[in-house]
Protein backbone atom coordinates (compact mmCIF):
# COMPACT_ATOMS: atom_id res chain seq x y z
CA UNK A 1 0.00 0.00 0.00
CA UNK A 2 1.48 3.37 -0.80
CA UNK A 3 2.23 6.22 1.99
CA UNK A 4 3.14 9.58 1.57
CA UNK A 5 6.60 7.86 2.23
CA UNK A 6 6.90 6.82 -1.07
CA UNK A 7 7.42 10.67 -2.74
CA UNK A 8 10.51 12.72 -2.62
CA UNK A 9 9.88 16.51 -3.64
CA UNK A 10 12.53 19.28 -4.51
CA UNK A 11 12.67 21.72 -1.49
CA UNK A 12 12.78 25.80 -1.92
CA UNK A 13 16.42 25.55 -2.00
CA UNK A 14 16.91 23.19 -4.88
CA UNK A 15 17.26 19.95 -2.47
CA UNK A 16 15.59 16.57 -2.98
CA UNK A 17 13.57 15.61 -0.03
CA UNK A 18 12.17 11.82 0.68
CA UNK A 19 9.20 12.25 2.33
CA UNK A 20 10.07 9.12 4.06
CA UNK A 21 12.29 11.71 6.22
CA UNK A 22 9.17 12.75 8.17
CA UNK A 23 7.79 8.87 9.06
CA UNK A 24 6.02 8.58 12.33
CA UNK A 25 4.56 12.49 11.91
CA UNK A 26 1.37 13.68 11.13
CA UNK A 27 2.00 16.54 8.13
CA UNK A 28 -0.67 18.79 6.75
CA UNK A 29 -0.13 19.13 3.23
CA UNK A 30 -1.33 22.29 1.20
CA UNK A 31 -0.75 23.62 -1.95
CA UNK A 32 -0.02 27.55 -1.57
CA UNK A 33 0.43 31.03 -3.83
CA UNK A 34 1.50 34.64 -2.68
CA UNK A 35 -1.05 36.42 -4.60
CA UNK A 36 -4.35 34.79 -3.35
CA UNK A 37 -7.11 36.01 -1.43
CA UNK A 38 -6.30 32.88 0.99
CA UNK A 39 -2.45 33.73 0.85
CA UNK A 40 -2.94 34.96 4.83
CA UNK A 41 -3.30 31.51 5.62
CA UNK A 42 0.14 31.05 5.58
CA UNK A 43 0.18 32.54 9.13
CA UNK A 44 -2.50 30.20 10.58
CA UNK A 45 -0.63 27.40 9.14
CA UNK A 46 2.49 29.26 11.05
CA UNK A 47 0.84 28.77 13.78
CA UNK A 48 -0.47 25.74 14.24
CA UNK A 49 3.32 24.17 13.19
CA UNK A 50 4.63 26.22 16.05
CA UNK A 51 1.79 25.21 18.11
CA UNK A 52 2.02 21.43 17.11
CA UNK A 53 5.37 20.32 16.07
CA UNK A 54 6.73 19.41 19.15
CA UNK A 55 4.20 16.87 19.32
CA UNK A 56 4.75 15.85 15.76
CA UNK A 57 3.07 17.97 12.96
CA UNK A 58 4.98 18.97 10.27
CA UNK A 59 3.50 21.46 7.59
CA UNK A 60 4.70 20.80 3.95
CA UNK A 61 3.94 23.75 1.85
CA UNK A 62 3.99 22.93 -1.79
CA UNK A 63 3.89 26.75 -3.98
CA UNK A 64 1.79 26.21 -7.27
CA UNK A 65 1.26 28.98 -9.74
CA UNK A 66 -2.57 26.93 -11.26
CA UNK A 67 -4.54 29.42 -9.98
CA UNK A 68 -4.85 32.44 -11.49
CA UNK A 69 -0.79 32.66 -11.58
CA UNK A 70 -0.97 33.48 -8.29
CA UNK A 71 2.45 32.30 -7.70
CA UNK A 72 4.70 33.82 -10.43
CA UNK A 73 7.45 34.25 -8.03
CA UNK A 74 11.12 32.36 -8.33
CA UNK A 75 11.61 29.88 -5.22
CA UNK A 76 13.85 32.77 -3.71
CA UNK A 77 11.08 35.40 -4.13
CA UNK A 78 8.56 32.81 -2.47
CA UNK A 79 10.83 32.54 0.13
CA UNK A 80 11.86 35.78 0.69
CA UNK A 81 7.68 36.36 0.97
CA UNK A 82 6.86 33.92 3.34
CA UNK A 83 9.39 34.53 5.76
CA UNK A 84 9.19 38.52 5.78
CA UNK A 85 5.35 39.00 5.84
CA UNK A 86 4.74 35.63 7.52
CA UNK A 87 7.80 34.28 9.24
CA UNK A 88 7.26 30.65 7.23
CA UNK A 89 9.66 28.28 9.45
CA UNK A 90 7.69 25.26 8.48
CA UNK A 91 9.44 23.13 5.15
CA UNK A 92 8.46 24.90 1.71
CA UNK A 93 9.59 22.93 -1.50
CA UNK A 94 9.74 23.86 -4.89
CA UNK A 95 6.71 24.80 -7.23
CA UNK A 96 4.48 21.89 -8.88
CA UNK A 97 1.51 21.78 -10.48
CA UNK A 98 -1.50 19.92 -8.98
CA UNK A 99 -4.12 18.84 -11.73
CA UNK A 100 -3.65 18.03 -15.20
CA UNK A 101 -0.60 15.85 -16.92
CA UNK A 102 2.32 17.59 -15.24
CA UNK A 103 0.43 17.14 -11.46
CA UNK A 104 3.17 16.14 -9.43
CA UNK A 105 3.29 12.05 -8.23
CA UNK A 106 2.36 13.29 -4.58
CA UNK A 107 -0.79 15.60 -5.65
CA UNK A 108 -2.29 12.60 -7.94
CA UNK A 109 -1.38 10.09 -4.78
CA UNK A 110 -3.41 12.97 -2.17
CA UNK A 111 -6.43 13.29 -4.51
CA UNK A 112 -6.82 9.93 -5.26
CA UNK A 113 -6.76 8.89 -1.41
CA UNK A 114 -9.35 11.83 -0.22
CA UNK A 115 -11.33 12.93 -3.31
CA UNK A 116 -13.14 16.25 -2.96
CA UNK A 117 -17.01 16.91 -2.85
CA UNK A 118 -19.01 14.28 -5.23
CA UNK A 119 -15.61 12.17 -5.41
CA UNK A 120 -14.08 15.34 -7.70
CA UNK A 121 -10.40 14.72 -7.54
CA UNK A 122 -9.05 17.78 -8.87
CA UNK A 123 -7.71 20.31 -6.86
CA UNK A 124 -10.25 23.91 -6.78
CA UNK A 125 -7.88 26.17 -5.86
CA UNK A 126 -4.81 27.48 -3.66
CA UNK A 127 -4.47 26.59 -0.16
CA UNK A 128 -6.25 23.24 -0.82
CA UNK A 129 -5.05 20.92 2.76
CA UNK A 130 -4.78 17.74 3.44
CA UNK A 131 -3.94 15.80 7.04
CA UNK A 132 -2.51 12.68 7.76
CA UNK A 133 -1.67 10.68 10.33
CA UNK A 134 1.47 9.46 11.22
CA UNK A 135 1.27 6.35 9.18
CA UNK A 136 1.28 8.47 6.34
CA UNK A 137 -2.36 7.80 5.78
CA UNK A 138 -4.68 10.53 4.34
CA UNK A 139 -7.10 11.13 7.04
CA UNK A 140 -9.23 14.08 5.70
CA UNK A 141 -9.03 16.82 2.80
CA UNK A 142 -10.11 20.44 3.88
CA UNK A 143 -11.36 22.91 1.56
CA UNK A 144 -9.11 26.49 0.59
CA UNK A 145 -11.43 28.49 2.35
CA UNK A 146 -11.42 26.35 5.67
CA UNK A 147 -8.93 28.11 7.67
CA UNK A 148 -6.15 26.72 9.18
CA UNK A 149 -7.29 27.09 12.92
CA UNK A 150 -10.45 25.19 12.43
CA UNK A 151 -7.99 21.95 12.28
CA UNK A 152 -6.69 22.47 15.53
CA UNK A 153 -8.95 19.58 16.73
CA UNK A 154 -8.63 17.19 13.90
CA UNK A 155 -4.69 17.61 14.73
CA UNK A 156 -5.36 16.94 18.55
CA UNK A 157 -6.77 14.14 17.70
CA UNK A 158 -4.02 11.96 15.28
CA UNK A 159 -1.46 13.41 17.74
Amino acid sequence: MTTVYDFDATSLDGRQVHLRDYAGKALLIVNTASKCGFTPQYQGLEDLYRRYRDRGLVVLGFPCNQFGEQEPGSAEEIGAFCQKNYGVSFPMFAKIEVNGADAHRLYRWLKDAAPGLLGSKRIKWNFTKFLLDRSGTVKARYAPATKPEKLASDIEALL
